[in-house]
């Protein structure tokens, strides 16, 4: 079952797998589903593994890491989802978002793979879902 970040953060509703076969997903409120992470119906007929689709991204890199520092502050300010890496950040991609970085003098591009957004400040911790 192919999902975005945030499909992976939404633990209840009717999901599609891959194979286009309707799950219903009702899991105790938690972290988000992981790629590579399998699930189990109930009845124990049908085993899934979740998988990260592939989806819209800006990646944000500098020279200069205060720069890239400062904008991490900024989007998080705006409560925007992070994948934060030492050298770039990867966000959804926001046309807004992308003109205010370019003329903060950063560097981006726009492109598609899979999102991991940190948890945040509340989101560390133990993967519950026992399932």
């Amino acid at each position: 079952m192919s999902l975005s970040a945030e499909q992976r953060t939404s633990l209840r509703g009717h999901r599609c797998s891959t194979c286009g076969q309707d799950l219903l997903l009702q899991l105790p409120r938690g972290t988000p589903l992981q790629p590579g992470e399998r699930l189990l119906s109930a009845d124990t007929q049908v085993l899934v593994e979740v998988l990260a689709a592939p989806e819209p991204l800006l990646r944000v890199s500098s020279g200069d890491p205060l720069a890239l520092l400062q904008a991490a502050y900024h989007l998080g300010n705006r409560h925007v989802a992070l994948e934060i890496h030492q050298d770039h950040l990867l966000l959804p991609f926001d046309s807004v978002l992308l003109d205010l970085l370019r003329h903060r003098g950063l560097q981006v591009e726009t492109f598609a793979a899979p999102f991991a957004p940190e948890a945040g400040a509340y989101g560390a911790g133990d993967h519950g879902h026992h399932h």
